[in-house]
């Protein structure tokens, strides 16, 4: 197999998990549960909730469903209900694993775009018993463009604000809203793009303000664009330059402002979110991003890795301003940088002050405000994960491609907890709805509660 292939393929394996958007408040009658973005409500992946740190199929499962279709997009939560997207073959098709996906490769490069419709769907299931509140088709059509057996239709995490859900199907180029009762409010055409190799699309929504966020990196016309969340009217958009790049963007409210933050392909850029006005641009960060940065009050952290080798870590500081690059290192803007210590296949979590970072099944602790490397250990199992890492309750998660969950203790020392198992395939990140921690598999739904 070609080197390039399996590099573009190191890329795509967390399409899956660098869908990491941002969720608007809440009304008040909603905010008993409330994980309405990929990574939750600061987009970090950080939890408030404290949900069981031990489970299997027979220990602390609430319940089990199944999704039909193919999605690696991640369930999100707004009040009492979970919101999962899914793409609908024919023919029952699903996503393949990391193994399946390498062997057919060739068959992929020369394979052909599909030539029956899928049905692009939202489904809200409830919190309280896995039960199906309603179905919605969004469209039905005929994807123009393939995407590798391990990737899918439906790869980009919806968002829900409490009032509404928002979903993106950048396969055939269509932004939805829905209210909560399954209707559709309006749906935007934003057009679908060739990507890299036909790996397929990965970014997903984000929001702040009343307005939606749309990046689409891709091989034909790169642009990021800004809808208005009522109607779907266009209040501003941007043409990018880079090409595929599979990170999502990510609101950041830190301690100075609010910022729209954009990963893609060389560079790193920030814009005001009420107009798209530049606020910073990092260059010098090499290829496309595959994970999603990970941020808190003061910084945001992120990085990219191609299969063969790993870049730098990079913290940028809240407050940043203008034309920034590698060299801008002490100047308080860019804060520290962390030599071959990237993110591989997973999105990083900050927390209590401590950056994880998990590549090639390593998990590196760092100094958050530092970038000082406290410690760099191998978990047990937990070689391929596209999953994000998650914390909640001082712990630290990562959940493997067959279903096996590292469980490690939050603090400067090294300390592995047993794993726990739910076997079956994962790409998506896990959401944390209070005490429950839900887990979507390639077939299954499940609660741990």
């Amino acid at each position: 197999m070609p080197g390039p292939h399996l590099r573009h393929l190191a890329l795509l394996v967390t399409v899956a998990v660098t869908c990491a958007p941002h969720i608007t408040t809440l009304r008040a009658a909603d905010v008993s549960y409330s994980w309405g973005s990929f990574r939750g409500p600061e987009g970090n992946g950080v939890a408030s909730g404290s949900h069981p740190n031990s489970w299997s199929m027979n220990s602390n499962l609430a319940w089990s469903v199944e999704v039909p279709g193919g999605g690696w997009s991640s369930p999100v939560v707004a009040g009492e209900k979970i919101f999962v997207t899914t793409a609908v073959a024919g023919d029952g098709t699903r996503p393949k694993g990391f193994g399946e996906g390498v062997a057919s490769m060739r068959s992929h490069f020369s394979g052909k775009a599909p030539t029956e419709a899928y049905s692009f769907e939202v489904h809200c299931i409830s919190l309280k018993d896995g039960s199906l509140l309603w179905r919605q088709q969004v469209v039905s059509k005929t994807p123009p463009h393939k995407v590798h057996p391990s990737n899918s239709y439906a790869t980009e995490s919806p968002v829900a604000d409490g009032e509404r859900v928002y979903a993106y199907f950048a396969a055939v180029g269509v932004v939805a809203c829905l209210d909560q009762r399954g209707k559709t409010l309006w749906r935007k055409e934003v057009g679908a793009y060739r990507t890299s190799s036909d790996f397929g699309s990965g970014s997903s929504l984000a929001i702040n303000d009343g307005l939606v966020f749309v990046q689409c990196d891709n091989e034909e016309k790169s642009f990021l664009t800004a809808l208005d969340c009522k109607t779907g009217e266009e209040k501003w958009k941007l043409d990018r330059t880079g090409r595929t790049s599979w990170s999502s963007p990510i609101i950041w409210k830190n301690k100075t402002r609010t910022e729209l933050v954009v990963c893609g392909a060389g560079n790193v850029s920030a814009y005001e979110p009420a107009t798209g006005a530049s606020l910073w641009k990092l260059t010098g960060t090499g290829g496309a991003f595959s994970a999603s940065p990970t941020c808190d009050q003061d910084r945001i952290y992120l990085g990219n890795s191609g299969r063969n080798s790993r870049g730098p870590l990079i913290a940028v500081a809240a407050g940043a301003t203008g034309d920034l690059n590698l060299e801008s290192l002490g100047e308080g803007q860019v804060v520290w940088i962390e030599d071959a210590a990237a993110p591989g296949m997973c999105s990083p979590v900050v927390v209590d002050g401590r950056l994880y970072v998990l590549s090639r099944g390593i998990l590196s602790c760092h100094d958050a405000a530092t970038g000082e490397r406290l410690y760099r250990e191998r978990l047990k199992n937990a070689s391929s994960v596209t999953s994000s890492l998650w914390a909640a309750d001082g712990m630290i998660y990562a959940l493997n491609e067959s279903g096996e969950t590292s469980v490690i203790q939050g603090g400067d020392e090294f300390a592995q907890l047993p794993t726990n198992e739910t076997p079956g395939l994962y790409w998506s990140t896990p959401s944390v709805a209070g005490k429950a921690l839900l887990l979507r598999g390639a077939k299954m739904l499940h609660c741990i509660r």
